[in-house]
């Protein structure tokens, strides 16, 4: 692996959740990071693979006060010089990363610039700048502005955060009663109203380097989207394609640009509608969530979390990959009463199942109890997998 010829001091946050982003910071490490880690588990509870990753970890009693995390990187400055970089690659820390950034004076999505990619309704605007089909929305401050875009788009329409992620607290309204009983509820935070998008989700995902550059990309075809997924308590498979159409890479192309992707994984999600027309839906500066990072390295035979350690030191990265395989996540419930069994599911499905593991309680909702990634170089037999697994 490409070494730094000088130590550049890495913080990363969290670095325990997702349990496999870990190799993140192995990957640091070997490409000679100094690899610092800002954490509420003791040290005693961290995995030994994560452990032997970092250099020094900090342990805060709450990741949610900011002047604890200002306290750690006080420290890692005293102690180590400058930080150079900062991140937790998940975006529930998006803005707490922004504003350590903008106090330490470290280069990447800053105070003034992550509204645009942590807002619904300001991804709309760069939408209609760069010219990509969008659903339409508007902010939801009262019933009536609610009503106003069904009678444009029709019922139902889509009530969601502003500024959140995933599809936590996200609502289908049919009807003028449904948007009243909404408001007589509505929890305390900016919601957006859109139009609903009848069709298939599918999405751009990808590594840009320093100067933009995107060195690595693939996309996704879900079977059910999550806000789907979460409504109705149903589980969710969704596969990546070996083949990205042309349109949609275009497309995900040009909202890199015009986003500023730089040094940052992206993940761009689009609806295709039924007459085949691509519309998009939100954009999200980080890697897709899950074991999706996982999916990229079974589909390729790569390492993406080497990749994205080379990226991080600044230094050209010529790389070549292939997609070699359709690879799935398809998740199960316990809730759920299915006709195989584990057992029967690695029995029968053999070499194809690559990966499968319980997943944490906050994942469970929108990506099932337990998953399994599966591959293969026909889709066909991926969608066996997907129909055996979850009947």
């Amino acid at each position: 692996m490409l070494k730094l010829t000088v130590a550049m001091n890495f913080v990363f946050i969290s670095p325990h959740f997702p349990t496999n982003y870990y190799l993140f910071c192995r990957r640091l490490k070997e490409a000679g990071f100094t690899v610092l880690a800002i954490g509420e588990p003791e040290l005693g509870e961290l995995s030994p693979e994560l452990r032997e990753a970092l250099d020094w970890y900090y342990k805060v009693d709450d990741l949610h006060n900011y002047g604890e995390l200002k306290a750690a990187c006080e420290f890692f400055t005293g102690r180590f010089g400058k930080i150079d970089r900062l991140d937790s690659l998940n975006e529930y820390w998006l803005e707490t990363e922004a504003r350590l950034r903008t106090e330490f004076g470290v280069f990447g999505v800053q105070n003034d610039t992550i509204a645009d990619i942590r807002h619904k309704s300001r991804m709309k605007k760069i939408f209609a700048a760069a010219g990509i089909p969008h659903a339409r929305g508007r902010l939801a401050r009262s019933p009536e502005e609610v009503l106003a875009l069904a009678k444009e788009t029709r019922f139902p329409v889509i009530v969601k955060p502003d500024d959140g992620m995933g599809a936590a607290f996200t609502y289908k309204l049919r009807n003028e009663e449904e948007i009243n009983e909404f408001f007589a509820g509505k929890p305390d935070r900016e919601f957006i109203a859109e139009e609903f998008i009848p069709g298939d989700i599918v999405t751009f995902d990808g590594l840009a380097d320093r100067d933009g550059k995107i060195v690595f990309c693939t996309s996704h075809v879900y079977g059910e989207g999550v806000m789907e997924t979460v409504l109705a308590d149903s589980h969710i498979y969704y596969y990546s394609t070996r083949e990205i159409p042309a349109d949609l890479e275009k497309a995900g192309r040009k909202l890199a640009d015009a986003f500023k992707v730089r040094e940052r994984f992206f993940h761009f999600e689009f609806f295709r509608r039924k007459d085949g027309t691509l519309c998009a839906l939100e954009v999200n500066i980080r890697p897709p969530g899950g074991f999706t990072v996982d999916m990229f390295n079974y589909s390729c035979d790569m390492d993406v979390y080497a990749l994205w350690a080379k990226v991080m030191t600044g230094a050209p990265v010529p790389f070549d990959y292939k997609r070699k395989y359709f690879c799935c996540y398809i998740g199960r419930k316990n809730r759920l009463a299915y006709k195989h069994s584990h057992e029967e599911v690695l029995g029968r499905l053999g070499d194809i199942v690559v990966q499968h593991q319980g997943l944490a309680p906050v994942l469970a909702r929108a990506m099932g109890d337990y998953g399994y990634i599966v591959r293969a170089e026909k889709l066909e037999a991926v969608m066996k997998a997907v129909k055996f697994i979850q009947e």
